[in-house]
């Protein structure tokens, strides 16, 4: 398996996770605007080691269930059922706007760094997201779980999450006044990537039957 290529799928798949506005990427920009660029990176720098253990945790439990046939397939229905419900709420019910949120005041660029791996810690999202997605690769047969590929995923996975980070710490003052970022706009966002995730989880279930 071409280890670039598996990279490039951890890349891919991060960016999708993290492109909704949510506390790790709002508070980057924000602390960027308020701070400078590098303790925004920093931060980011911070989310980011923890989303590297993270997404290596969950490769490791996707290799143990793709052991378990029987788990996977019950896992993906499972899915298939809540990522169409994520999708029905944010393209048809969602409506209210997000509260802003609130980054404390914290002046260190360490301080930043362990405050991105703490937010980042909490966030325990890409467990479960990461573990589905490389399972889902997986069965079509663009991912495999030696070491090495999943050295190579997890690494893209980092990347990804930083990159989308540093997107939102350079450009946000210049997408904050556009319709993209109201949270009407970020619900369609939303709905149309957990659509896909649903299309694409269908046509696994279709497969195997």
């Amino acid at each position: 398996m071409n280890i670039t290529f598996i990279f490039f799928l951890g890349l891919i798949v991060a960016l999708i996770g993290v492109v909704p506005p949510g506390l790790l990427n709002m508070s980057a920009a924000k602390i960027s605007l308020k701070e400078g660029h590098v303790r925004g990176i920093m931060f980011s720098i911070g989310v980011c080691v923890i989303v590297f253990m993270q997404t290596y945790l969950a490769s490791i439990f996707a290799r143990y269930l793709s052991n378990h046939v029987e788990v996977i397939e019950i896992l993906q229905r499972v899915a298939f059922v809540i990522f169409v419900l994520i999708t029905i709420y944010y393209l048809f019910i969602a409506k209210k706007q997000a509260k802003p949120q609130i980054v404390p005041q914290i002046r260190s660029k360490h301080s930043r760094f362990f405050q991105g791996m703490f937010l980042s810690s909490l966030n325990v999202f890409p467990i479960p997201y990461q573990a589905y997605m490389t399972i889902t690769l997986a069965s079509f047969g663009w991912l495999d779980f030696n070491m090495t590929s999943i050295i190579s995923y997890v690494a893209g996975a980092g990347m990804g999450t930083f990159v989308m980070l540093y997107f939102y710490i350079f450009f946000f003052d210049k997408i904050k006044n556009k319709s993209i970022s109201s949270q009407k706009s970020m619900n369609y966002l939303i709905g149309g990537i957990t659509g896909v995730i649903s299309i694409i989880t269908l046509i696994n279930i279709i497969k195997e039957l």
